[in-house]
């Protein structure tokens, strides 16, 4: 193990992990964004809105991430329409993670009883004020593990931002690797790196997860 080696080419995963971070982050976001939307238009079984729907999360769901960003990063310029690579990648993570976002929220949307949302309209609130104040709350605590498990999982996906020409961790790594043959110390920087940024993740996903069981259920 090349220990100069390491310490020489560490600062280059440590900039490309910042950069990992930062689309993984905001796809996320976008991602959250995404599927809150469609599983509320499945809720409310919003009539052709939700043909729609159903259409996108089975093409999202069924097509790589991979393929995703070839179309966007190769096929759309043949129509006339250019992203930059960072724009790519959003879309193509945020295009991906709504569609298991969307199944994530529409599973605690549909824990909540009917009759809660009749209470609440009974007492005089309005369909949005039920939504906010009673159904989406429960909701957003059950659906706290997969939300969860879909933050790790898409943070991985970002793993191949390099086809996009990205210098993301996976595209050092492989740089590395072609120019200097040193596999085992690049492939250990990506490890780590990796770790770095998803340890984290998973513990403060397990924290939130026995929180929440804490407070609706106690000891």
């Amino acid at each position: 193990m090349d220990i100069g080696f390491i310490k020489e080419y560490f600062p280059m995963y440590v900039d490309a992990a910042k950069l990992t971070l930062c689309l993984g982050i905001t796809g996320i976001l976008f991602s959250m964004a995404v599927g809150l939307i469609c599983s509320l238009i499945e809720y409310y079984r919003i009539p052709l809105l939700r043909q729609v729907t159903a259409f996108y999360i089975e093409l999202s769901r069924n097509t790589p991430l991979l393929v995703q960003l070839f179309f966007l990063y190769f096929g759309l310029p043949k129509i006339g329409i250019m992203l930059s690579s960072e724009c790519c990648a959003v879309i193509g993570l945020s295009f991906l993670g709504g569609s298991y976002m969307a199944e994530a929220f529409r599973s605690g949307l549909e824990t909540i009883e009917k009759g809660q949302v009749e209470s609440a309209l009974a007492l005089g609130l309005t369909h949005p004020q039920a939504m906010r104040y009673v159904v989406f709350p429960q909701a957003l605590a059950v659906s706290i593990p997969a939300l969860c498990a879909n933050v790790i999982f898409l943070i991985k996906e970002t793993s191949v931002f390099s086809v996009v020409a990205l210098a993301d961790l996976m595209y050092v790594a492989k740089d590395l690797i072609g120019l200097y043959y040193q596999t085992d110390e690049a492939l250990l920087m990506l490890v780590i790196s990796y770790l770095v940024l998803l340890l984290p993740v998973s513990l403060a996903a397990g924290w939130l997860e026995r929180r929440l069981k804490f407070a609706g259920f106690g000891n």
